[in-house]
C-alpha cells in the first residue's frame, strides 16, 4: 500500500510521522447508473482519525452529487464519474478544514461539540482550539452525526472506581481481623490466669510438685512466644537513661543545624565566586545593553556564525546571552511568536549546537521571556516548543527534563507549566506509540 504525508504543505518532508493511504478510485456502472467508488476510503479515514461518512458526504457535498457510505460493506460511493486528482484535492480540503490544527498544523486533533451547537478542533499536540467554519454544508451532518467518544478514557474511569472500590473492601477486612485479635487475645489472657491459680493451689498440697512449673505457667509462656504483638516493650525511667536520651537529641538536632549552616555558606560561596569571576573578567555588561547590541547586529544583516563570534567576545554568562538572543529575535512581536521563530530559526540552531547545556539555556530563555509581562508568548508556548522541535533545535529529551524540574523548581507554579502540557504529553505519547510499533 502507497503511503503519502497527511497534508499537501508535508508532502516533501521524508521524516513525517503522520501518513495516510493513496486515494484508489474504480468508475462502476453506466449511463445514469454510473459511480466513483472510493476502494479505499475506510482507510483512509482510519489514518486521519475521522468517520468514513464524513469524507464521503464531503464529497457529496462540494461535487453536487449523491454520495453514500455503507457502514455493513465499507463501500463510499459518489454519483457520477471523478477523477482520481479531483477527489484528492477534495479530501486535501476536508484536511484543512477538519482534520489539521489552525494553530500548528498538526493533524492530531479531535472534534468537539460545543453545548451552543459550535464545532471545534482541539490539537493533541500544542492544546490549541479551532473554530470550525459553520457556513460549511458538512457542518449540519457533523451535528446529526457526532462522532462517538473515546472508550479509553471511560474504561480507565471504570478501573480507578474498581481499584478504589478494592481498597476500601481490603481496608474493612483489615480492620475486621484486628478486631477478631483482639478478641483472641483477651480470652488467652483470661484463661493463662485461670490456669496460674490452679496450679498454685497443687504446689501447696505437694513438696514434689514444688519443683517443677506449673503447667498454666507453660500453656502461657508459650502463648506468649508464639504471639510477638503481645509484647510490650518498657523504656528506663531512671534518670541516667534520661540523661543520655537528652544528650544524644541533641547531639542529633546540633549536627542538623551544623549541615544547613553548611550549605548557606556553601551556596553564599558560589554566588560570592560567580560575582567575582565577572568582576575579575573587567565587569560583565548590562543586560539590557547585551539586548541592544544584539538587536542592532541583527538589524545589521549579521549571519548567524558571525553574530555568535560576537557574542563569544561579549563579557556575560551564557545564560545572558542565550536569553539576550532570544528576546532580540522577538522583539516587537506582538502574536505569531513561532511563526517568527521558524522564519530565524538559524540563530537558535547555531546558538544551540554549541557547548553541552546550551538547549537548556534556550530552554530557560524562553521560561524567563514567558514569565515576564507577555502575556501572548505565555499563551503561546506550546507552538513556540512544537516549532522549535518540529524545526530540529530542540530535542524530546531537554525539553521533558526542563518540564520536570520546572514543575519542582521554584517557578512551580507559574502558567507556562500548565500551558506547555499539552504538547510534553503529546511528545510522551507519540514516544510510547512508536516505542509499541
Amino acid at each position: 500500500m502507497d503511503l503519502q504525508n497527511i497534508g499537501a504543505g508535508n508532502s516533501d518532508d521524508a521524516f513525517y510521522r503522520y501518513k495516510m493511504p493513496k486515494m484508489i478510485t474504480k468508475i462502476e456502472g453506466r449511463g445514469n447508473g454510473i459511480k466513483t467508488n472510493v476502494v479505499n476510503m475506510v482507510d483512509i479515514a482510519k489514518a486521519l482519525a475521522r468517520p468514513a461518512s464524513y469524507t464521503t458526504k464531503y464529497f457529496g457535498c462540494e461535487l453536487g452529487a449523491q454520495s453514500k457510505f455503507d457502514e455493513k460493506t465499507g463501500t463510499s460511493h459518489v454519483n457520477g464519474a471523478h477523477d482520481t486528482p479531483k477527489l484528492a484535492g477534495l479530501l486535501e480540503n476536508f484536511i484543512k478544514k477538519y482534520v489539521q490544527c489552525h494553530g500548528c498544523g498538526n493533524p492530531e486533533t479531535e472534534i468537539l461539540i460545543t453545548k451552543s451547537q459550535m464545532i471545534q478542533l482541539k490539537c493533541a499536540a500544542c492544546g490549541f482550539v479551532s473554530d470550525v467554519d459553520m457556513r460549511d454544508k458538512l457542518t449540519t451532518f457533523i451535528l446529526k452525526n457526532p462522532p462517538e467518544p473515546k472508550k479509553g478514557s471511560k474504561d480507565k474511569k471504570a478501573m480507578r472506581r474498581a481499584e478504589k472500590e478494592r481498597l476500601k473492601e481490603g481496608e474493612a477486612a483489615d480492620e475486621e481481623q484486628k478486631k477478631l485479635k483482639k478478641e483472641v487475645k483477651k480470652k488467652v489472657s483470661s484463661s493463662s490466669k485461670d490456669g496460674t491459680t490452679k496450679s498454685k493451689k497443687k504446689s501447696n498440697g505437694s513438696d514434689e510438685d514444688c519443683g517443677s512449673p506449673p503447667h498454666g505457667k507453660i500453656q502461657e509462656e508459650s502463648r506468649v512466644e508464639e504471639e510477638d504483638d503481645d509484647v510490650q516493650w518498657q523504656t528506663d525511667a531512671s534518670v541516667e537513661a534520661a540523661r543520655q536520651r537528652i544528650q544524644e537529641q541533641l547531639s542529633a538536632a546540633s549536627a542538623d543545624m551544623v549541615m544547613l549552616s553548611i550549605d548557606k555558606t556553601e551556596k553564599k560561596a558560589k554566588e560570592d565566586s560567580k560575582a567575582n569571576g565577572r568582576s575579575e573578567n573587567g565587569g560583565s555588561m548590562p543586560y539590557k545593553s547585551l539586548v541592544e547590541e544584539v538587536k542592532s547586529d541583527l538589524q545589521r544583516g549579521m549571519s548567524a556564525k558571525e553574530l555568535q563570534h560576537h557574542l563569544a567576545t561579549l563579557t556575560a554568562s551564557s545564560q545572558e546571552k542565550m536569553s539576550a538572543l532570544f528576546e532580540a529575535l522577538v522583539a516587537g512581536v506582538e502574536k505569531g511568536f513561532a511563526k517568527e521563530l521558524v522564519k530565524k530559526r538559524s540563530y537558535l540552531a547555531a546558538a544551540s549546537a554549541g557547548e553541552e547545556g546550551s538547549q537548556m539555556l534556550l530552554l530557560h530563555a524562553i521560561e524567563d521571556l514567558c514569565c515576564k509581562s507577555n502575556s501572548n508568548a505565555l499563551k503561546e508556548v506550546a507552538l513556540v516548543l512544537k516549532a522549535l522541535y518540529d524545526a530540529d533545535v530542540l530535542e524530546e529529551g531537554h525539553i521533558v527534563q526542563w518540564y520536570q524540574k520546572g514543575l519542582k523548581g521554584d517557578s512551580k507554579d507559574s502558567k507556562i507549566w500548565k500551558n506547555a502540557q499539552p504538547f510534553i504529553e503529546w511528545l510522551q505519547n507519540a514516544e510510547s506509540e512508536s516505542e509499541e510499533e
